[in-house]
């Protein structure tokens, strides 16, 4: 379909205030008599707190309150608290803020416990718990004890996951028949390394109290949909925050529906009568800015001849931190199911708590942990049955037809093979092929294929827009800024079935005082398919409004006018007409539905709260999303790599990196371009650098800060990344479109090992990151440095 907006570049409106300079992020906000907080935080991943005493503290001059567990709302275990009430559970967890310089001066009393950050230790029977009541909870998973068998551990070995009991499992086919039939089975332990997100922006946050109601900046990455979570937290109803979040600085995650940390500055600010600024370094971002959990897992997966996956059999153990954890452990189960389509399956799992910082989503959780790791394991299969590395992988590849996960439900769309094929002509997979270990004085050449998925699209949101008298259409949106644009994006989808020039349009966003609609999250690749689904029907119903309106001046039936150019022109005398601009005045005159003094029954509060602000301003077209979907809507990528191995360094040269994406028909090509680099940028890190280390004895972090925790820079990436997009459009949203944002980083991170797997020979690491001392050690016919499942190591 030939759109005037939608797939075609443009300016997003936030753009010019980021590059020069003039974005107000978080911690560039004052107020009148605003002053300065500090976090407390523990020096021990695992204690309980005996006694805090801040007589000393209090006696400084200029100090003017201390906040402690006993002031916040609490929540019962294992959510994450605000502040640490009787228990510490990880290093750089915030036990109390003071409205001053003043933490030197406070004193705690510790009894040190003892500490896990291995949760195989935690497994073993008598091991340490990272809780004083349990070592094993999850979102749907109470908090319990569990401990394996030592007949587990013994029967596994050193090089292999045990296989203990698992607090969550599911199964389809008959995976027994499936293995028995198969020509090749492939069986591999494996370690994915956990990592902080450590976003540019911390998150720092600024909150004072006016006429009741707490005015919060803050960073975070969603905006409607994290109001209701962050007013949870202060305790206070979700109508009395105004959320300021015009702009945020990186989430990748961890900023999704606001954070205990966001809930510091706005109580201590209640409780000292003066607005707070609670600013956090580098150092505590690392503690409190969650973190992608390691896996450590075992898969076992059969092969029919002709490459297609007969059975799998999947095992992961979650390094989850010390709190309720993320979903990541589920995700991968889901992502083995819908990438490589077994005939059988089998997943089970077990969330380990430890005394690590807590974890949570990042881009593409749990997915993105899998698959730089099991597509190394589809090579060493594909080399094993002479098939072509390629077409193993588009034989196993999903379509539209195909089912995924426990109850084998539907996709809305998948044309993941056509992206292969088109990533395999761009990319010319036949001639970089042969270069396949090719070796010139000490670099050898290597090529990789990666793939990545997640689930891209939801509905059951609203939407809201608004024609002023002017003749401007305000796009009011709950999108958060995560750096997508998806904001602006989405709302081009408003303007398109409006017939608006884009110069006309002005996007209401960023806080809760400008009348904003019940919006999702903006996370999980979520916001382009779901957003435009609500862009779309908000339209509409500004749409039948316009001609109805139309139809009551100029005389005839609302049927009998359609949409010209910022105008409703008669179908069958193209003279009649009015303007936008006079169909909005007459709104405002009408009242009752035109103008917003009239909500439809099916709305969120969040949405009715929003309208309300401004009803009577113009025509006001509100609906919620009623659009049909069935079944999951899967955002899926794959990325093609050509690398050096220099095997006297170790040093890796990425020479060429192209991905492709099925995303549906494409928003905004300057966007989509920018979220396939961005992701196969964080997929290099993640597959090379990047990773937690912790001192098993002392459970004390290695690397805190940022270039300690060794993101790729511009010398570990290629000059350019190409991008490409199946533009097949998803047959449930109205424009066809479907998220991509977090599969990029995972089928970059696959390509990369699958690359590097490719220049070592097929050789399988089972581990990621691959580091250099790690190729050195294999290289030189030396033992590696970490034990085969330890985690939190160098």
């Amino acid at each position: 379909m030939a759109y005037n907006l939608i797939g075609k570049d443009f300016v997003p409106v936030d753009v010019t205030a980021k590059v020069t300079g003039r974005a107000k992020y978080a911690e560039d906000f004052r107020a009148d008599g605003m002053v300065f907080c500090k976090s407390l935080t523990s020096p021990i991943p695992h204690a309980k707190i005996r006694r805090i005493d801040t007589s000393a503290a209090l006696k400084i001059k200029g100090v003017l309150g201390i906040l402690t567990a006993d002031d916040v709302p609490q929540f019962p275990p294992p959510q994450p608290p605000i502040l640490a009430k009787d228990e510490v559970f990880f290093v750089g967890e915030p036990i109390l803020a003071v409205a001053a310089e003043a933490i030197e001066a406070i004193k705690i009393d510790f009894e040190q416990l003892p500490h896990v950050t291995d949760p195989l230790e935690s497994l073993f029977p008598g091991g340490p718990d990272a809780r004083s009541n349990g070592n094993v909870a999850g979102a749907q998973i109470n908090l319990q004890t569990v401990k394996w068998e030592a007949g587990d551990f013994a029967a596994a070995g050193d090089d292999k996951l045990p296989l203990g009991k698992p607090a969550e499992q599911w199964s389809y086919g008959d995976l027994d028949a499936g293995f028995k039939a198969a020509k090749l089975v492939i069986e591999e332990s494996f370690v994915s390394g956990g990592l902080a997100h450590h976003p540019m922006e911390t998150r720092s946050a600024m909150a004072y109290w006016q006429g009741g109601k707490c005015i919060l900046h803050g960073s975070n990455q969603s905006h409607t949909a994290a109001v209701p979570n962050i007013a949870r937290l202060i305790g206070i109803k979700p109508e009395d925050l105004v959320l300021v979040a015009e702009f945020c600085g990186g989430g990748f995650g961890s900023k999704i529906p606001g954070y205990p940390n966001m809930a510091i500055a706005a109580l201590l600010s209640k409780k000292i009568n003066r607005p707070v600024m609670h600013r956090i370094s580098r150092i505590e971002e690392y503690g409190i800015g969650s973190a992608r959990p390691s896996f450590q897992g075992r898969v076992k997966l059969g092969f029919a001849a002709d490459g297609k996956i007969l059975a799998a059999d999947l095992y992961i153990v979650q390094e989850n931190g010390p709190h309720i954890g993320g979903g990541d452990f589920r995700a991968a189960g889901n992502a083995l199911s819908i990438l490589y389509q077994p005939s059988a399956m089998r997943w089970r799992a077990v969330p380990v708590l430890t005394n690590t910082p807590p974890v949570g989503p990042q881009r593409g959780p749990g997915e993105n942990q899998l698959t730089p790791l099991i597509e190394p394991m589809i090579d060493k299969a594909a080399r094993e049955l002479g098939i072509d590395r390629f077409a193993i992988r588009r034989s196993n590849a999903p379509e539209s037809s195909s089912k995924m996960g426990a109850d084998q439900g539907p996709v809305t769309s998948a044309f993941q093979k056509e992206a292969l094929d088109k990533g395999a002509e761009m990319f010319k997979w036949e001639e970089k092929k042969k270069k396949s270990g090719q070796r010139v004085g000490t670099k050898v050449t290597g090529v990789g294929i990666g793939q990545g998925y997640h689930s891209a699209g939801s509905n059951g949101f609203d939407g809201i827009v608004r024609i002023t008298s002017d003749g401007k259409l305000h796009v009011h949106t709950g999108v958060g800024n995560l750096g997508t644009y998806s904001h602006s994006g989405t709302a081009r989808v408003a303007a398109e079935v409006l017939n608006y020039a884009w110069d006309n349009v002005i996007i209401e966003r960023g806080d809760s005082r400008r009348g904003l609609p019940w919006n999702s999250n903006q996370a999980g690749s979520l916001t382009a398919s779901t957003q435009s689904r609500t862009m779309w029907v908000a339209a509409l119903d500004a749409k039948q409004k316009l001609v109805e309106i139309a139809a009551q001046v100029l005389g005839g039936a609302p049927g009998d006018y359609d949409l010209g150019n910022e105008k409703v022109v008669s179908k069958a005398d193209p003279s009649k007409s009015i303007t936008y601009a006079q169909a909005a005045q007459k709104a405002v005159e009408l009242g009752g539905k035109f103008s917003g003094k009239e909500a439809p029954k099916d709305i969120n509060p969040v949405t009715v709260h929003g309208l309300g602000m401004i009803a009577g301003s113009g025509l006001i077209g509100v609906a919620k999303d009623n659009l049909p979907r069935v079944g999951v809507t899967p955002g899926l990528t794959t990325t093609f790599v050509e690398l050096q191995l220099d095997v006297e360094t170790g040093k890796i040269d990425i020479l060429d990196m192209l991905c492709v994406a099925d995303c549906g028909t494409v928003l905004h090509p300057q966007g989509l371009a920018n979220q396939i680099r961005g992701g196969n940028v964080m997929g290099i890190g993640m597959a090379m650098f990047e990773r937690h280390v912790y001192d098993p004895k002392l459970g004390l972090p290695a690397n805190t800060l940022l270039y300690q925790s060794k993101p790729p820079t511009y010398l570990d990436v290629p000059a350019e990344i190409g991008w490409g997009a199946a533009d097949k459009a998803d047959p449930q949203n109205p424009v066809g479109v479907k998220g991509v944002g977090e599969p990029v980083q995972g089928s970059g991170a696959a390509a990369v090992t699958s690359a590097i797997s490719d220049a070592l020979g097929g050789h399988l690491f089972n581990r990621t990151p691959v580091s250099l001392d790690m190729i050195l050690n294999f290289l030189s016919k030396r033992p590696q440095a970490h034990k085969p499942l330890q985690i939190n190591t160098v």
